[in-house]
């Protein structure tokens, strides 16, 4: 019989790159989704299978980890051998604005989705290996570069606080319940399936835009703050293989390299052949209420210990991402120009 994964969070950047990553390896996939009034499986669409089809090995099932009755009931129906917490509110500078729905989400929804698998492993007597979603941005403002797995948290937004609540209560429950739970603490990971609200994503489909001519301007914050970037897809690999180690516990996943939102503009500008300081213009609205300068990770315990490494460096994301964004500036633009967009 083939592993069973449930993923929740299914339908953002990484629960898509997870699902596609877990079929490949021969894992039936579960996911849950909210319900909302548009579609919000445009990241899933390629891995869609028509339940009346036989052999369906990838299904989503309605929930939210804010209704934990949704959450117990898919469980029980599911029964996984592996659940991965990847759901959020994730936007950081949103948190600021939605504070107590973004640790609800974050912080209640992971409690929720813990205490589900804890009555399901001691009714079923089956366990059930948990990775939790945890951030870098839970170091926020720290004087200790690069951070590792011993780094204190000091953070600096409603969701970083709420994810270290969550990377506690993970902790908690594999000490105190003695359940497989592991947290990773992933630093920035991008790709062209990253949410256009957030920077770098920002940066790549206004710079192709501008390229085409269906832009003028990009408006961005702090330009000084650096991240470690890495790949989305390369990241959900080291999710995986903490859940295949005998034993549970915490990693860094990172690159090893920071870089400035000015250096990653710079590049993806100069990758499209565009002065960025012609169009790149500073917005203080932007800016967080308390900011975090610089997040660089040492991933030398994921990479000694799981064998994991990044195979994508920030300048091939920053052209991926650009590639993607490019074709879709051209589908807009032939559309504005048969009169079908203004």
């Amino acid at each position: 019989m083939n592993k069973v994964a449930l993923i929740t969070g299914v339908t953002g950047q990484d629960g898509s790159y997870l699902a596609e990553f877990l079929l490949e390896k021969g894992y039936d996939v579960h996911g849950v989704m909210r319900r909302a009034s548009v579609f919000t499986t445009e990241r899933l669409n390629h891995l869609y299978q028509d339940r009346h089809d036989g052999n369906v090995r990838f299904k989503l099932h309605y929930g939210d980890v804010l209704d934990p009755l949704s959450i117990r009931r898919i469980i029980s129906e599911v029964q996984p051998d592996e659940v991965y917490n990847l759901a959020a509110q994730s936007h950081v500078r949103t948190s600021f604005d939605q504070p107590v729905y973004t640790g609800e989400v974050v912080a209640i929804g992971t409690m929720h989705v813990l205490e589900a698998i804890r009555d399901f492993r001691d009714s079923s007597d089956r366990e059930v290996k948990f990775y939790q979603a945890s951030s870098s941005e839970m170091y926020g403002k720290v004087a200790v570069i690069p951070q590792n797995e011993h780094t204190p948290f000091y953070p600096r937004s409603p969701y970083a606080c709420a994810k270290v609540y969550a990377y506690w209560q993970t902790i908690n429950y594999r000490e105190a319940y003695n359940l497989f739970a592991c947290n990773g603490i992933l630093f920035n990971h991008e790709s062209p399936r990253r949410g256009e609200t957030f920077v770098t994503r920002k940066i790549t489909r206004a710079a192709t835009r501008i390229k085409l001519g269906l832009q003028d301007k990009l408006y961005l914050g702090n330009l000084d703050a650096k991240r470690d970037w890495g790949f989305a897809g390369d990241y959900v690999v080291a999710m995986w293989l903490m859940l295949q180690q005998e034993d549970a516990d915490d990693y860094v996943v990172a690159t090893g390299e920071t870089h400035s939102v000015r250096e990653f503009a710079q590049e993806v500008f100069a990758y499209l052949d565009l002065d960025w300081e012609k169009y790149v213009r500073f917005d203080q609205r932007y800016l967080r209420p308390t900011e975090v300068n610089v997040l660089l990770g040492d991933p030398t315990k994921a990479r000694d210990l799981l064998g994991w490494k990044p195979s994508v460096d920030w300048k091939k994301l920053a052209h991926m991402m650009a590639d993607s964004d490019l074709r879709l500036a051209e589908r807009e633009r032939t559309l504005v120009d048969a009169g079908h967009l203004v």
